[in-house]
């Protein structure tokens, strides 16, 4: 028994010595290793914070010239190097150093190995470690060894990942002790308190901003349907991107619905259930994280693993195998009806998978990859408004270090800016005196002479500076020597700014003319040809479709739609809107050519070539009465949303956000103004010509017809007076119409009709005062005066037949213009007093002619076109009253023959 105690003393006694020369061999800096501080961090874990790049790993400082690396995850860089810093701000990590000879250019996947610092470096100069582009000055993340801003150091040991789980406020907030893929784009990262009794889970997959990630259990007692009677977090970004997670129960394979009796089913959150959750306790998951970087979105959230809720979670058994289902798709946002984010159909990315949240899993190799990594607003620059530049809070700023104050475009933080060769580009600049903006090929900015840099100054510089009240307004016409990629930037301060892609000329350049939809998120662009029109749209912010429709609002409108579908091609579809349902979008057959759609960034374009006429009869389709009339206003409306498809369309394929008001675009002109509702301003007009056509002018015929039996020359004052009232208020109605409407146009048949029923009435003052004079009693008419009379009569009442087709005409338009059920009914009054008109003329006739009968038959001798009243002169009525009297003096001769010879 001694001699085996005697064995195992000298056993320890080896295996100590052994670790200590393995210890002191690793340890040991060296002639070539110089003693520091570095023993206050050896035998501590730190976790890399990710500030870009997907980056995620942990590191442990070796010894006094070494460091090593786990679990290392980061995508590809350009010019990658270790980098070491006095501090984690954008000051100090700009003037940071390289700290290892070793370059990161390349995508690493759980990789792990040793790193040597230079033989100058040691780490007393080392409180922050980060993985540094110098190209971009980017911090793709780092750890902070130190934190000297109080004067003592701070360690940041994490023994936790060691020995248990990351809780919030202890570690990074990315890093997880499991992860499990569940699809190529998705993985679910867990780590277990059993302390605290609760699970921290992390969802990341590679999607766009509008998509949600969901993940939970599946209703133990289901044996297939594994989806229903699930209890699910629905996790995703809302439209300012900030994230959120929230407890979801599944009742019914749909969209959440609340019928009117208030039962609710679909895939809901717990809270609509129970319809408050004023302590918490049904929506019990807590978010604790969430970021979108690099086409990646990650959330952090806790969940409870006994719930309190037992009517909507399940209760989670950390030590068994349990189901699990996850699911991934668009979400729509709150609206009024149902203020919470609805989740749509998956479309396919689902599953489930069996799951012991206990076992240690880590099946994740490397980073996610997402094909579309740039999340950042674009903005993209035309020859119609200025970019205003101004400054505001770094929220989003895509290039990590930065200040605090960054440069906005267009009120969007440090977007992305794109703009054409041979485009002139308008900056209205009020970022401030104290930043002068300008664009140069130093992608940090800030005087790159100052840090011994050069850089070639594109546009801009100390005079580029202004505020609100007074902006600088300067123009930068990009040339065929611009590169591809500029950066704009503040004279005075780094990294303020971010990327301008200098693009081949692109849309204004293709379109004669172009206008901004209403709220300003849809740029309208189009080119008129002979018989043709071609039309583009650009989306200014990121949606799955993009529509725009022709018509006063979306109901009774003429839409067209593009997206991108499923496989990369971009679409354009035709459609007819009667109702606001998806049952009422009705597919049409337009004549469309040379449609294409494409998707940069999210931003949706969408570009097709239709005839100004369908080439079908009207009202055989409802397309064929889809006409556009470059004359006349086109009425412009636009919409965006999630999704769109060819068929089925349901109600997740509505409209996300939409224009408050059609934009009436003036095809002609290239312009474009708000619609206005001018009803008042046509009614007004149509009264004064109804009052003119419909009363006035005839009444003013008819008196002259049919008056002339009253003594005196009355009926001539009453067709003198009538006449020039009615051509007063034509005229008071004319000007009236052209100022309202802000011009004259001759497109429609109304105003063709008008035009030449102003010119005939005008050309009867000039006739009257024109005329020849009338012969005296015994004096033969003369031819000229015989024209002139034929003239006078067919000009007068032309004129009032031409009139009477305007306001049939004007009336047709108003109703095609709003569709008004009252304008309807007035059009069968108008034509039922037309008639009446007619009518009544028709009896008038019929007496004159009745009297004509009767006196020819008391005179044997009468001769057409010898009585009195035949020959008074219509237009001067002293002279018709004198030849009246001297007429009435005369006798009738009568020779008188004998009967026979």
């Amino acid at each position: 028994m001694e001699v085996f105690k005697l064995c195992r003393l000298l056993l320890l006694v080896i295996i100590g010595s052994f670790s200590h020369l393995i210890r002191f061999s690793v340890s040991d800096p060296g002639s070539d290793c110089p003693q520091t501080r570095s023993a206050s961090l050896v035998n501590f874990t730190y976790q890399f914070s990710m500030a870009q790049h997907q980056l995620r790993g942990v590191l442990n400082v070796i010894d006094d010239c070494s460091f090593k690396v786990s679990q290392f995850d980061m995508l590809e860089g350009s010019d990658v190097r270790w980098w070491g810093a006095v501090g984690d701000h954008l000051e100090n990590l700009t003037k940071g150093f390289v700290v290892s000879e070793q370059k990161l250019n390349k995508t690493y996947k759980s990789d792990g190995f040793v790193v040597k610092l230079m033989n100058n470096v040691t780490w007393d100069d080392i409180n922050v470690l980060a993985v540094w582009d110098l190209l971009m000055a980017s911090d793709f993340g780092h750890v902070v060894l130190r934190n000297l801003t109080n004067g003592t150091e701070f360690l940041a040991p994490l023994p936790s990942l060691v020995n248990g789980t990351v809780i919030k406020g202890n570690g990074m907030p990315t890093m997880f002790n499991n992860c499990k893929v569940l699809a190529d784009n998705y993985r679910v990262r867990w780590s277990l308190n059993e302390e605290h009794d609760v699970i921290e889970i992390g969802l990341e997959a590679a999607i766009g901003f509008l998509s949600y990630m969901a993940f939970g259990w599946a209703n133990p007692n289901a044996s297939s349907s594994f989806m229903m009677g699930g209890d699910v977090t629905v996790t995703g970004f809302k439209e300012d991107l900030s994230p959120f997670a929230d407890d979801y129960f599944i009742t019914k394979y749909s969209e959440c619905m609340i019928s009117k009796d208030g039962r609710v089913e679909g895939v809901c959150p717990d809270t609509i259930y129970e319809g408050s959750d004023p302590v918490g306790l049904v929506n019990n998951t807590r978010l604790v994280y969430g970021q979108r970087k690099d086409g990646v979105s990650f959330i952090r959230f806790r969940k409870p693993l006994k719930s309190m809720d037992t009517k909507y979670d399940l209760q989670l058994n950390q030590n068994a195998t349990m189901r699990v289902i996850w699911a991934l798709g668009l979400i729509k946002p709150p609206d009024s009806l149902r203020p919470f984010y609805l989740p749509q159909n998956h479309g396919g990315s689902y599953g489930h998978l069996t799951l012991n949240v206990s076992e240690h899993i880590d099946d994740c190799l490397g980073p996610l990859d997402a094909e579309d990594k740039q999340d950042q607003d674009l903005v993209i620059a035309d020859k119609k408004g200025p970019l205003v530049v101004s400054t505001g809070p770094a929220v989003f700023y895509p290039n990590p270090p930065n200040p605090s104050k960054v440069l906005y475009i267009n009120k969007k933080e440090a977007p992305l800016l794109r703009v054409e060769r041979g485009v002139q580009v308008k900056f209205s600049i009020q970022a401030g005196h104290d930043v002068a903006f300008y664009i140069t090929s130093d992608p940090l900015g800030g005087n790159a002479t100052l840090r011994n840099m050069s850089e070639t100054i594109y546009f801009g510089g100390p005079e580029a500076q202004g505020v609100q009240a007074t902006p600088t307004e300067l123009v930068w016409a990009p040339d065929r020597n611009t590169p591809d990629l500029v950066y704009y930037q503040s004279l005075y301060a780094q990294k303020m700014g971010w990327k301008v892609q200098v693009v081949d000329a692109g849309l204004p350049d293709m379109y004669n003319s172009s206008v901004v939809l209403d709220d300003q998120q849809v740029t309208f662009f189009w080119t008129l040809a002979e018989n043709s029109i071609s039309i583009a749209a650009r989306g200014e912010k990121k949606s799955g479709y993009l529509a725009i429709g022709f018509g006063r609002g979306m109901v009774n409108s003429y839409a067209y739609v593009g997206w991108v579908d499923d496989t990369g091609n971009g679409k354009v579809s035709t459609y007819w809107i009667d109702g606001r349902d998806a049952s009422n979008i009705h597919p049409t057959n337009e004549n469309l050519t040379h449609a294409r759609c494409k998707s940069e960034n999210g931003i949706i374009t969408m570009e097709f070539t239709r005839p100004l006429r369908p080439s079908c009869d009207l009202d055989d389709k409802p397309e064929c009465n889809n006409i556009v009339d470059p004359t006349t206003p086109l009425k412009v409306i636009w919409a965006m949303g999630a999704q769109w498809s060819d068929d089925h369309l349901s109600v997740r394929n509505m409209h996300s956000v939409t224009s408050s008001r059609p934009i009436r675009v003036l095809l002609m002109r290239g312009s474009a103004e708000a619609e206005e509702d001018l009803r008042p301003v046509l009614a007004v007009h149509g009264f004064m010509m109804f009052l003119a056509w419909g009363i006035l002018l005839p009444g003013g015929i008819l008196a002259a017809r049919y008056l002339k039996h009253i003594k005196g020359d009355g009926w001539f004052q009453i067709h003198v007076y009538l006449q020039y009232s009615g051509l007063s208020i034509v005229f008071l109605g004319f000007l009236f119409a052209v100022a309202e409407l802000r011009g004259l146009s001759f497109s429609s048949l109304h105003v063709k009709f008008g035009m030449l029923a102003i010119v005939l009435a005008i050309a009867q003052p000039i006739n009257a005062y024109l005329r020849p004079k009338k012969p005296g009693a015994a004096e033969e008419v003369s031819s000229k005066r015989r024209v002139w009379e034929y003239i006078h009569v067919i000009v007068g009442r032309g004129a009032i037949v031409v009139g009477i087709a305007a306001l049939i005409t004007g009336m047709k338009h108003l109703g095609e213009r709003y569709g008004d059920e009252d304008v309807h009914r007035l059009m069968w009054a108008l034509i039922l007093w037309i008639l009446v008109g007619v009518l009544t003329v028709i009896y008038l006739e019929y007496r004159e002619r009745k009297k004509r009968r009767d006196r020819i038959s008391g005179r044997s001798n009468w001769v057409l076109g010898s009585g009195e009243e035949e020959d008074t002169d219509l237009l001067s009525p002293s002279q018709a009253m004198a030849e009246k009297d001297s007429g009435s003096s005369d006798c009738m001769e009568v020779q008188l023959e004998p009967m026979g010879r």
